[in-house]
């Protein structure tokens, strides 16, 4: 009996959306390690942008990927 859902039922995260997460998390840490290394250069400095960045990339990805997740399971 159909009830006027037109909708499929949500499958939760799939390998693809899985892969795509872990791809934004190793993507935002290795910009963070290329704006690091950059800056770092330009400012004769030696791992001190380098470690910011990496710190930035992991709580940038950290942040992408909770939003993902959680508007995933909302869905």
């Amino acid at each position: 009996m159909d009830h006027g859902d037109s909708d499929p039922p949500s499958e939760g995260l799939r390998g693809r959306d899985l892969l795509g997460l872990g791809g934004l998390l190793v993507g935002a840490i290795v910009g963070g390690l290329v704006i690091g290394l950059v800056v770092d250069q330009a400012a004769g400095t030696s791992p001190l942008f380098v470690l910011v960045g990496i710190a930035l990339g992991i709580v940038a990805g950290g942040f992408a990927f909770w939003a993902r997740v959680r508007s995933a399971l909302r869905d």
